[in-house]
C-alpha cells in the first residue's frame, strides 16, 4: 500500500515527507478555486509524489462545471483528475447520472489523464446506480486503511480525516503508481 493525504484550502501547508501521492482540491461547482493549489502541487512533485486535483461536484450545469475544473486546476500531463461526489453544503448532491456525465466530459476534455471517482461509503452503496467511476474509484470509509467495506475494486482509500484527509493507493509502489497515471 502506498501512502498519500488530500488536501484544500483548509491545508495551505502540509509535510509531504513520507507520502506517495497528494491528491489537491481544485475546484467547486463554477465559482470556487483553491487559491492554494499551485503551492500545495510544488510541494508535493518536490517530494516525488503523485499529484492528483479534484473537483467538488454540485448539481447542474454538468459539461460547464468539467470545463471549470480543467481549465482552473494546475494540473499537469500525469496528474490524476477526480469528481468528488458528496453532499454539498446545502444538502443536495449530482445525481449518478450527473457524476457519470463529469467524468466522461473530464475524460474527454483531458483524454490522457487518469479520471477518478471520489466518495463515500454511503454514496456507492446507496446513490450509485451505474458503477461507473471512470479509471478507478477512490473510496472514503474511515476503517483500516485498505480495508474499506465495500466488494468493488478500489484504487484509493480515505480512511480517515484525522488530523488531515489520509488515504492509501493499491499498489506495488510509487513506480507503479506513476506508470498509471501517466498512460501512453
Amino acid at each position: 500500500m502506498l501512502h498519500g493525504v488530500d488536501v484544500s484550502s483548509h491545508n495551505p501547508s502540509y509535510s509531504a515527507t513520507g507520502l506517495d501521492f497528494v491528491i489537491i482540491k481544485a475546484t467547486e461547482g463554477r465559482s470556487y478555486i483553491n487559491p492554494h493549489q499551485s503551492a500545495q502541487a510544488a510541494k508535493a512533485r518536490e517530494a516525488g509524489c503523485v499529484v492528483g486535483f479534484y473537483h467538488f461536484l454540485w448539481p447542474g450545469n454538468i459539461a460547464d462545471q468539467a470545463k471549470y475544473f480543467v481549465e482552473k486546476c494546475a494540473s499537469e500531463e500525469g496528474d490524476l483528475l477526480a469528481a468528488d461526489w458528496e453532499r454539498t453544503g446545502g444538502g443536495t448532491y449530482a445525481s449518478n447520472a450527473q457524476k457519470d456525465q463529469f467524468l466522461k466530459e473530464v475524460k474527454r476534455l483531458r483524454p490522457t489523464h487518469r479520471v477518478l471517482l471520489y466518495c463515500n461509503r454511503d454514496f456507492w452503496l446507496n446513490h450509485d446506480t451505474s458503477s461507473y467511476a471512470g479509471d478507478g474509484l477512490w473510496i472514503a470509509d474511515y476503517v483500516s486503511a485498505g480495508q474499506p467495506r465495500i466488494t468493488a475494486d478500489w484504487l484509493f482509500h480515505q480512511y480517515t480525516s484525522r488530523p488531515l484527509d489520509k488515504d492509501v493507493a493499491d499498489f506495488q509502489d510509487r513506480a507503479a503508481l506513476k506508470t498509471w497515471a501517466a498512460p501512453s
